[in-house]
């Protein structure tokens, strides 16, 4: 190089005679570097794109590898050195699929398509994937590549792509583990995740909620149900629906999480789930809930097949939680729920821990068990 930084005839001449490429990488790193850092004028740049055009060819791969290193972070490089380098071997494409913004999305599918699992894996790693890309990645069918897309926070994944990779990967905690640590997931895939997880998986699926303490252990020891019940609170009212119809089509829409939610104050997951099982709509089931008579609840405990200790239960605890008004505030989630069960225990005037709703239910489904019995 000159000494103010230009590209010299020397430059150029040492790159395109030497014979060494160690020597030939150390005048590209040097040349490059100067692009990068824009020490260049317009003539100049120009006159470099037209070398690096010659040397993304040159048979020696610690040249390439050289060039794809030194400007992998150059977002405005000409595109067509960009592809030229990103479709080479692993070792020269990997720093330009890895960190290059001069590709496009549509550069990145045909590589995904041409090109092997290194190619793929370098791309899952960028810093931003877009939805179409992680698409695409998953689609590849490669549990290795797919692994590194969850392992990637940058990577945009949309609904249907994680319902997708657990269909083929949920058994495998290469892939739901990473899964499991992501700071955002729709509550769908978490729903699908805590039935697949370990214990110790299912410890980071509460990090990710934010949920308290209490509900963290409750998540480590209890039942798939009780997990869900803890992650209720975070679900929209868009994802409910689908939350809810999910739980029903696998089976998991049981009478015990249907009343744990009605404990903890969520009318409206209960009235969506008993909406659900009776095939009634939400408007209607909210008038039958709250029809004085208490024949309007019953009538639907009955159509869904809920115990009749159970459908009492619910009774007594709509009730109560009509007359407390819980306004949804996490913070005051526990409280609410203690008072609930507090109140409804009162009546049926046992002594159960009020904080120990599962004992409670195993308490109601233990007589309804006895009852049948006896019968």
């Amino acid at each position: 190089m000159s000494e103010n930084g230009s590209l010299s005839p020397a430059d150029v001449e040492r790159l395109l005679t030497d014979r060494s490429a160690e020597n030939r990488a150390k005048t590209v790193e040097k040349i490059a570097g100067n692009l990068v850092a824009n020490e260049f004028s317009d003539k100049e740049r120009a006159e470099a794109e037209e070398i690096f055009r010659v040397l993304a060819s040159d048979a020696e791969i610690l040249v390439r590898q050289t060039l794809a290193d030194t400007l992998k972070n150059l977002p405005d490089l000409s595109h067509d050195i960009a592809v030229s380098l990103a479709s080479d071997i692993a070792d020269v494409a990997t720093p330009m699929l890895t960190f290059s913004e001069a590709l496009s999305d549509q550069d990145l599918f045909d590589i995904i398509s041409s090109k092997p699992e290194s190619h793929q894996a370098a791309i899952a790693e960028r810093s931003v994937v877009s939805e179409a890309v992680s698409e695409k990645l998953a689609d590849t069918g490669n549990k290795t590549v797919v692994a590194k897309l969850m392992e990637n926070e940058g990577a945009q994944i949309s609904e249907e792509t994680f319902e997708k990779v657990l269909d083929e990967f949920g058994d495998d905690e290469l892939v739901n583990a990473p899964m499991a640590k992501r700071s955002e997931l729709p509550i769908t895939v978490t729903e699908r995740l805590v039935t697949l997880v370990s214990d110790k998986l299912k410890e980071h699926l509460v990090s990710h909620h934010e949920m308290s303490p209490a509900m963290a252990t409750d998540l480590i020891l209890a039942s798939r149900e009780k997990t869900m019940v803890g992650l209720l609170g975070y679900a929209s009212s868009g994802e409910l629906e689908r939350l809810i119809n999910q739980l029903y089509d696998n089976g998991r829409l049981t009478p015990t999480i249907i009343l744990r939610a009605l404990c903890v104050g969520d009318m409206d997951f209960f009235e969506t789930a008993l909406s659900k099982g009776s095939d009634i709509a939400v408007s209607n089931v909210h008038l039958l809930v709250n029809d004085a008579s208490g024949q309007g609840l019953k009538q639907l405990c009955k159509k869904c097949k809920i115990p009749q200790g159970v459908a009492e239960m619910m009774r007594v605890a709509v009730d109560v939680v009509n007359e407390l008004e819980y306004d949804g505030d996490p913070g005051d989630r526990e409280r609410f729920r203690n008072h609930v069960i507090q109140r409804v225990l009162t009546h049926f005037e046992d002594r159960f821990d009020a904080e120990n709703v599962d004992y409670l239910i195993s308490k109601i489904a233990e007589h309804d068990s006895n009852s049948t019995e006896a019968a």
